[in-house]
């Protein structure tokens, strides 16, 4: 024991001989948690890892991060409704994040750089598995298969690979040479691909099976629904889905004066944008309500928000939660319709029903109707698997029950997203779990991780800083296919990812370093096992939660001490 002098005070280095941490009750761990903006992207994509690589000026490792999970981020940076926004911390500070904006950067600088995917040499002898649909659920799919070292062959019915983004998609939203670049880039990394092989044309289901370890499909759903009011339709019906297909591939549609746009989805808002681009008076008719704090996601229009606006500055006339009663035909033309009041009312078995107000109707004079209720999957080849409502239900990696090899995602899945990045978060969950299959290792889904909450975090410490929002093409000026978002530059990117609050993983800030009364913070030159430069003396540390407290992120948490 030490010597202690008569003033109570320990010779120098004696106080080493106190190991303080033996009068502890709970003791900081090192717990590293989800960010919502990871638990809330559809594709997977590790968010907060990129964000701080790019913040540290390292741009290829930043999209290297973002591409171990969505190899399209030049496209989803664009076209997604970004749900990783809407869940981010930060929103509840000041703003979200911009990350959509950072993420269209670095798939940008990519394509211009000529970074290569960062992807492994695959054998020729690796287990092969098709992949039917090349839209983004099949490129994402046969990406990710390549990169776990596979060999993937990817075919689809159209001459070029890129699904309904390709061939309806207008420019305004996603410019044709972003799109031609970043899939011609993702099929150079030994991906075989097969145009022009339609599923139950070219090749059967059988088939696939037979020659392939696992077969994947993502047929989408290239073709419109049937729409009707009472049983009739008028003779010159044209869906949007059909009219925006002659909108991308020729830039022109049929000459119309007015319309009423059925529908509250992607296709409907494009198809009325393109309309008011030709001159024409458009109508947008939706039993839906706008999307808005407090609106059920079920009786909300399914457009993004952001396409919403831009439609409105554009001219086209909204009529939310309103229907087409019915039709006022002149033989068998449309010269008008009667509209009704609808509303999207709760049932007790949770579910909704659009309800019509009688008393509420209203007469539109229109030459044109233009349904945009939704798309169906095509059956041919796949008869013996679509059930009645024509689509598939599988689990959530995929798999279609009873059938071990067979996997399935986008919208052709009965419980699918509807958007780009879903459709390539499908894809990417069902290559882990087709490479786990065919490589005998088990791959068990793991649910959703409970990102950490923003009152687990010390906001203190943060300033505000205003989001930085991309500059858009002024309404006027907004015709043909111009793209209309101009995304951010270099440095506004970079100072809009050093706003990420990094909820829930270290930041290296050094407030438990510092504020630590007992020393017991060891600081250390390279990352320790759980990737910090931060080790707890436990000798030392008397648990009094100070570097838990002060911890920006919530990375620190006290646990009791274990007898």
């Amino acid at each position: 024991m030490p010597v202690m002098t008569p003033g109570g005070f320990a010779y120098p280095g004696t106080s080493l001989a106190f190991k303080t941490g033996g009068w502890r009750t709970q003791r900081p761990v090192h717990r590293l948690r989800a960010a919502p903006c990871h638990v809330g992207c559809p594709a997977g994509e590790n968010v907060r890892d990129y964000l701080a690589r790019t913040a540290d000026g390292d741009l290829q490792s930043a999209w290297e991060a973002l591409v171990a999970a969505n190899p399209l981020p030049a496209i989803t940076g664009r076209v997604c409704d970004h749900p990783c926004e809407s869940a981010c911390n930060r929103g509840h500070y000041d703003a979200a994040v911009a990350i959509h904006n950072v993420e269209r950067f670095l798939g940008d600088e990519a394509i211009r750089s000529g970074w290569a995917y960062p992807l492994p040499p695959v054998k020729t002898d690796a287990p092969a598995v098709a992949v039917v649909g090349a839209g983004p659920a099949g490129l994402s799919c046969a990406y990710h298969l390549r990169r776990l070292g596979l060999n993937a062959t990817l075919i689809d019915r159209l001459p070029a690979a890129g699904g309904t983004l390709r061939t309806a998609l207008p420019g305004y939203r996603l410019p044709r040479s972003v799109l031609e670049d970043e899939i011609a880039r993702l099929l150079t990394t030994g991906i075989r691909f097969l145009p022009h092989t339609a599923l139950g044309r070219e090749v059967s289901l059988a088939e696939l099976q037979r020659d392939h370890a696992a077969v994947f499909l993502g047929p989408g759903r290239p073709r419109p629904r049937p729409w009707d009011v009472d049983g009739r339709t008028p003779r010159d019906l044209h869906p949007a889905l059909v009219l925006l297909q002659d909108w991308v591939a020729l830039g022109t549609v049929p000459e119309i004066r007015s319309a009423v746009i059925v529908g509250g989805g992607n296709s409907a808002v494009d198809m009325a944008r393109v309309l008011v681009r030709t001159g024409a008076t458009v109508h947008l008719v939706t039993h839906e309500a706008l999307p808005a704090a407090g609106i059920p996601h079920e009786t909300a229009m399914k457009a993004a928000l952001r396409d919403i606006r831009q439609a409105v500055e554009e001219g086209v006339i909204l009529h939310v939660e309103h229907g087409v009663h019915r039709l006022i035909l002149r033989g068998e033309k449309v010269v008008g319709v009667e509209l009704v009041r609808m509303k999207k009312l709760a049932r007790a078995d949770g579910h909704y029903e659009t309800v019509p107000f009688e008393g509420t109707e209203t007469v539109l004079e229109v030459d044109q109707v233009i349904p945009a209720v939704g798309q169906e999957v095509d059956t041919l080849g796949l008869e013996a698997l679509l059930p009645t409502g024509g689509l598939l239900p599988v689990d959530g990696f995929g798999n279609l029950p009873g059938h071990p090899a067979l996997f399935a995602g986008g919208d052709a899945r009965l419980d699918a997203r509807g958007t780009v990045s879903g459709a390539v978060g499908d894809g990417y969950r069902a290559a882990l779990a087709i490479h786990a299959q065919v490589t005998g290792t088990t791959q068990e889904l793991q649910g959703e991780p409970a990102p950490i909450p923003v009152g687990d975090l010390t906001l203190n410490y943060f300033e505000p800083v205003p989001r930085t929002e991309e500059a858009l093409l002024p309404p006027e000026k907004r015709t043909g296919a111009a793209e209309i978002a101009t995304g951010l530059s270099a440095v506004e990117v970079a100072a809009e990812a050093k706003r990420c609050f990094s909820c829930g993983e270290c930041m290296a800030c050094d407030n438990c370093w510092t504020y630590c009364p007992d020393l017991a913070v060891l600081k250390t030159r390279e990352p320790a096992a759980d990737g910090s430069h931060y080790l707890f003396n436990y000798d030392y540390c008397k648990g009094c939660g100070l570097c838990a407290h002060e911890c920006p992120v919530g990375y620190i948490a006290m646990e009791a001490e274990s007898s």
